[in-house]
């Protein structure tokens, strides 16, 4: 706990690492000046997300993960105009995302990964009022398909891995995007990728367990990638040469249609890895 030279009001709030169980008090509320709340790893604490927090309108970093708070994400959060970081991750919270949290105008960062949420991804998100921020959202039940209004913004990191979403996300990519990391591996994702104009900006694309199609761009080689994976896909043609991408091993590769390093096939299947170690 912080005080500041004014009045000794209480304007940050940090409780990590608590064994006792409890609750999230509703007393939290009664702390007007509070710009920082964070409650982090308290697997004992319970509960919801109090309706008081909607009081602490000088609320700055609002960070509850890795907890055992249940129920919804409350519509009330988007009240909180001065947040700059939502961090709601590793908890057991459920319903549907709020659309109102793009109403937020100063956020950098929203965390609601590794919940229990479900439902579509609102429309809202291709629609933040000021500040476009780096969403995570991997971990969930969420489905349907990615709302096309995501496409006009021009994001810095999206996590939507391991999630049940569908359709053609092609629209989140584009040449003139600065967008650095993206993650979509582990959904129904379908579209095809030798038509994505890839952002030069990018770093880490992760589109592993998915149904993509087509080849790969042969952009890809004028990109500084740190991470790639395609894996587990429909993908055929010939890997691109030069750049980054002969740094990857074939587990970025493997389990696709036809994929291949110039003109050898890419036989990555089951019995490639496991005959070696019997010494066949």
């Amino acid at each position: 706990m912080v005080l500041s030279s004014v009045e000794f009001r209480v304007t940050v709030l940090n409780l990590f690492q608590i064994n006792s169980p409890g609750h999230l008090s509703p007393a939290v509320g009664d702390l007007p000046y509070l710009e920082i709340l964070q409650f982090h790893h308290i697997t004992n604490l319970t509960g919801t997300i109090q309706p008081t927090i909607a009081k602490l309108t000088n609320l700055r970093m609002l960070r509850l993960s890795l907890t055992n708070l249940t129920g919804p994400i409350p519509e009330f959060l988007s009240q909180l105009k001065k947040l700059t970081l939502l961090e709601l991750d590793y908890n057991q919270l459920t319903g549907t995302i709020p659309a109102s949290l793009s109403q937020l105008p100063n956020l950098n960062a929203i965390y609601l990964d590794r919940n229990k949420l479900t439902g579509q991804i609102p429309e809202s998100f291709g629609k933040f009022k000021g500040q476009i921020p780096d969403i995570y959202l991997s971990h969930n039940s969420l489905t349907g398909q990615v709302p096309r209004s995501l496409g006009d913004l021009n994001f810095s990191t999206l996590d939507f891995s391991r999630n049940k979403l569908e359709g053609d996300v092609s629209f989140l990519f584009g040449k003139d995007k600065t967008i650095q990391t993206i993650d979509l591996s582990r959904n129904a994702l379908e579209f095809d990728l030798s038509k994505v104009e890839l952002p030069e900006s990018l770093t880490s694309l992760d589109l592993n367990h998915n149904r993509i199609f087509g080849s790969l761009p042969q952009g890809l080689k004028d990109l500084q990638l740190q991470f790639f994976n395609v894996s587990y896909n429909r993908l055929c043609g010939q890997i691109p040469q030069g750049g980054t991408l002969q740094t990857f091993d074939m587990y970025s590769y493997l389990h696709n249609k036809c994929l291949c390093f110039s003109s050898r096939p890419l036989v990555l299947h089951y019995w490639a890895f496991v005959s070696p170690l019997l010494g066949l």
